[in-house]
């Protein structure tokens, strides 16, 4: 069955779009079948890959809300191996749409589980919104672990503690399977005194669920994202691509089996 990961901060202006759609894209590079979910009503991510929805009208909207298989909304990225189910502005009723279904919690869950169980593809990243509402809880619900992208500033480590004690409260009453894969610094600047010593509290709290890759920030990653290209297609051979190959590589050392057959995902 395909892992599904969910990129997730209450906090807007952390970076998730940014690392969904180029952790994805790495992700792919290593031979591995990814789909991304857009979870988001601004769609930013859909913005990012340069997806209209526009000529089958189909997009998460319609997966949760109406009688939509997930797989018809499913449209194929310019980078190999990654696909990506789209969000729209029609997507910022759906969370008030949810509140009176049944199991409201886990209907992303039930929505995604014929693709998970079909083998289609070996990852599944989900973008979730800037709130913790939800989609938000439907996204956590969904998923077996969680990479929560942390703006190295201030205050971040009081923001990052509650998100982990909702984390804690969705594997009690909705998804035992839910972990943390890690913790990632992300829109990492290096000219300040400030981001480096953010990064080394954080890592003192919590140690070894934090990546070893940073993701600095970086113009040429804003600029991919206005030109509807990842990082791979824009800039190949810039710091901000090393950074994703590296954040890939660790991420998939994590979540897919090492030979002593342990996962090395560290708990939430």
């Amino acid at each position: 069955m395909s892992v599904c990961l969910a990129v997730t901060n209450q906090k807007g202006g952390v970076g998730k779009t940014t690392v969904a759609a180029n952790l994805g894209a790495a992700i792919a590079r290593q031979g591995r079948r990814v789909l991304l979910v857009d979870l988001d009503p601004q769609a930013n991510l859909t913005l990012h890959l340069d997806i209209s929805p526009v000529s089958n009208g189909k997009t998460i909207y319609e997966v949760l809300i109406a009688d939509v298989e997930a797989t018809q909304a499913i449209y194929h990225t310019a980078v190999p191996s990654l696909d990506l189910i789209p969000s729209s502005l029609d997507f910022s009723a759906a969370e008030v749409e949810l509140v009176p279904m049944p199991q409201r919690e886990s209907v992303l869950r039930r929505k995604l589980a014929p693709i998970r169980q079909a083998d289609s593809y070996d990852y599944l990243i989900l973008d979730s919104p800037p709130s913790m509402g939800l989609i938000s809880v439907n996204a956590l619900t969904a998923a077996d672990r969680v990479l929560i992208p942390l703006q190295t500033e201030f205050l971040a480590l009081q923001g990052l503690t509650r998100l982990l004690e909702v984390i804690r409260l969705v594997r009690q009453n909705f998804n035992r399977e839910l972990n943390v894969v890690g913790i990632l610094a992300s829109m990492y600047d290096t000219r300040t005194r400030l981001s480096p010593e953010v990064l080394d509290e954080i890592r003192k709290h919590f140690q070894d669920r934090v990546f070893q890759t940073i993701i600095r920030r970086s113009v040429k990653l804003a600029e991919a994202a206005s030109h509807g290209k990842t990082i791979f297609e824009y800039a190949p051979k810039s710091p901000s691509a090393e950074d994703f190959h590296a954040l890939a590589a660790e991420v998939l050392a994590r979540l897919e089996p090492v030979p002593n057959g342990a996962s090395g995902s560290p708990p939430a």
